[in-house]
């Protein structure tokens, strides 16, 4: 297993390019090379799920965001909304699956597992489960006393995939909850919380510097690298793999063309 955490100023403003490397990655990785960690954090921006572009005023709610600065893009794998900033850690793991087996449970337990072992130097209270009310909620969500900090997901190509995890380090979570109730309530019209979209509640969200003392996303991002570096003989690179940019952006245009639509 290979590690790669690119620093946050080299981080270009289109949410949508770690998007597109990963799935660059997950290719060469079907293909044979090595897997992955990819450990990455955005200024700002807003990733969300398919669904939730298909909501009646989602373009307008979008455009709102773009003009305020934020960076928008439809997430390839799936959920719902999730407000990322520099106190937000992205961890996705990119792995071979040349057999085509299925074991949603069991990847998502290890990813659940590797997050909350890098928490364990603060605490030791982290558990997952779904969190009623939380943003981008699921059952494999990750919590410390019944607030959200981690939700994961998994992206899956013909030969390789991605389960990916989103991690709130530093700041407030209740911020990053008001945020993705901001664009629900933009992005829903007449629609009702429930089965279209998440019902965000306050109370649901934290940061791990809020429920744990975690006193940095870069001292969680350390932990990470060392867990895998322990425990799974992980190497860490000195410089990111080489990819064609104009393939990068070619698949970025793509990707936004493909799921960024009505």
């Amino acid at each position: 297993m290979r590690i790669w955490t690119p620093p946050l100023e080299s981080m270009p403003e289109d949410v949508m390019f770690p998007l597109a490397w990963e799935e660059m990655m997950c290719r060469r990785v079907g293909e044979g090379e090595p897997p992955i960690m990819h450990i990455w954090r955005h200024p700002y921006a807003l990733t969300i799920g398919m669904r939730d572009r298909r909501l009646p005023r989602a373009p307008q709610a979008m455009d709102k965001l773009r003009r305020e600065g934020c960076s928008v893009a439809v997430r390839v794998s799936g959920g719902a909304a999730v407000p990322l900033d520099e106190g937000v850690v992205n961890v996705s793991i990119i792995l071979p699956n040349p057999g085509r087996k299925l074991e949603l449970h069991g990847d998502f337990e290890r990813m659940v597992s590797l997050i909350a072992g890098a928490a364990s130097p603060w605490t030791s209270e982290s558990r997952a489960g779904e969190i009623e009310g939380a943003f981008c909620p699921g059952d494999y969500d990750v919590s410390v006393n019944g607030r959200k900090f981690c939700g994961i997901a998994q992206r899956r190509q013909t030969k390789a995939y991605i389960l990916t995890a989103f991690v709130i380090v530093d700041g407030s979570g209740e911020e990053r909850r008001r945020l993705a109730r901001e664009f629900y309530d933009e992005a829903s019209g007449v629609l009702q919380p429930g089965e279209a979209y998440p019902e965000v509640k306050e109370g649901s969200m934290g940061s791990l510097d809020e429920l744990a003392g975690v006193p940095s996303a870069e001292a969680y991002m350390s932990s990470l690298v060392e867990w895998m570096v322990e425990r799974a003989g992980a190497s860490v690179l000195t410089s990111a793999p080489q990819l064609p940019m104009d393939e990068l952006d070619r698949l970025s245009a793509e990707l936004r063309k493909r799921y960024d639509r009505d």
